[in-house]
């Protein structure tokens, strides 16, 4: 009688401590809001079995992920083709003007080639068409594409380089949101990069493990945590999977209707501090040294520039020629002996941007006096 007394008071505390474990656990995982692949360890924890796991669908694992499904069919699939070991992908979006051979496309895989060791991200990188036109150009150069069926959207005609703010222009930048919102759910973190962007060295190391959303700077103000002061341009920004940015990218898609006319960047601005207060988001700007644009090139050195934006530049064919300039400035500074640089430092060299020809606003130049 004694061994079977002390059998179930062995079977009693082991019952207990298990009990007490799996609650801890999950408090412990969920209060780290990532997705995927820790609530799925839970999952098996909790049913005993190591094949048994959650979706990595957020939120929820019912309706919305079907409906995901209907919208976006394969997307789930093709993701893992392209991420990273951790869940990360870079997307850039096309419409057959911008994927055409010679046309911004290809130059923002050129740039990937001619960057400082960073051609393996092409490998990771998904390109969004959406047309026909611009899915068959991409496959012809890239592996990871994904046609957007826009036109399902819209009846207006995406394929052409429209102009900035048209009715179509919009409708291209609120489909690229809403793509976006459908990684996140998947469980992927997304760099989003627009095509008109040329990259020179690797973002990722400038980006703080603290930030849910990382974003680049028309105008910064030198305190990257700083909502005030700070003015966001949305061609350059990473988001980190979890529950919290999910609905971000859902109440900034619904804020469309508050503001009919505005486009997703000055959206973005108006409601950055109600997303911040209520979701406990942290945002990072990035710094204009590092990753520039034509608005303000005066701020750019090569020995730190991450990317080129052609922005405060309006027509493709204006953009192509800036940015074409752009990568053969990088190439000859790139060309040079490390002892080369250092000399033509001293001698007083600088390694600055040369100002654009063709795109940029009178503040490119740097005022008087800095």
């Amino acid at each position: 009688m004694g061994s079977l007394h002390d059998g179930a008071s062995v079977s009693h505390s082991v019952s207990f401590i298990l009990g007490a474990l799996v609650p801890t656990l999950l408090l412990f995982f969920l209060a780290s809001d990532r997705v995927g692949e820790k609530l799925a360890s839970i999952s098996s924890f909790a049913n005993g079995s190591a094949h048994q796991q959650m979706s990595p669908n957020l939120p929820g694992n019912g309706s919305a992920g079907e409906k995901g499904e209907r919208l976006f069919p394969g997307l789930a699939e093709l993701l893992p083709k392209v991420a990273t070991d951790d869940r990360t992908v870079i997307i850039t979006s096309v419409n057959e003007a911008f994927a055409r051979p010679g046309s911004l496309l290809d130059l923002f895989r050129e740039s990937f080639y001619a960057g400082d060791g960073i051609a393996h991200l092409l490998n990771h990188t998904l390109i969004v068409a959406v047309d026909a036109a611009a899915y068959h150009h991409c496959r012809r150069v890239h592996p990871h594409c994904y046609l957007l069926e826009a036109t399902a959207r819209t009846s207006m005609n995406l394929s052409s380089a429209n102009d900035f703010m048209s009715d179509a222009y919009l409708e291209l930048v609120w489909a690229k949101l809403e793509v976006q919102q459908r990684v996140l759910q998947l469980g992927y973190n997304f760099l989003f990069t627009d095509v008109d962007i040329v990259w020179f060295r690797d973002p990722f190391r400038h980006i703080g493990v603290h930030a849910d959303m990382a974003v680049s700077s028309d105008i910064y103000s030198g305190d990257a945590d700083a909502l005030d002061g700070n003015w966001p341009n949305t061609g350059f920004y990473y988001v980190k999977a979890t529950g919290r940015t999910v609905e971000m990218l859902r109440r900034w898609r619904a804020a469309r209707w508050r503001f009919p006319r505005d486009h997703e960047q000055t959206i973005f601005n108006q409601i950055k501090h109600e997303l911040a207060a209520d979701l406990r988001l942290q945002l990072q700007f990035l710094d204009t040294a590092i990753f520039g644009g034509f608005c303000r090139v005066f701020r750019n050195d090569m020995a730190r520039a991450c990317t080129m934006h052609a922005n405060c530049c309006f027509g493709l064919g204006n953009k192509l020629t800036d940015l074409r300039d752009v990568l053969g400035q990088w190439k000859n500074y790139t060309a040079m002996t490390p002892l080369g640089r250092r000399n033509a430092k001293a001698a007083g060299r600088s390694f600055g941007w040369r100002v654009p020809a063709k795109c940029g606003t009178p503040d490119k130049r740097a005022p008087s006096g800095s």
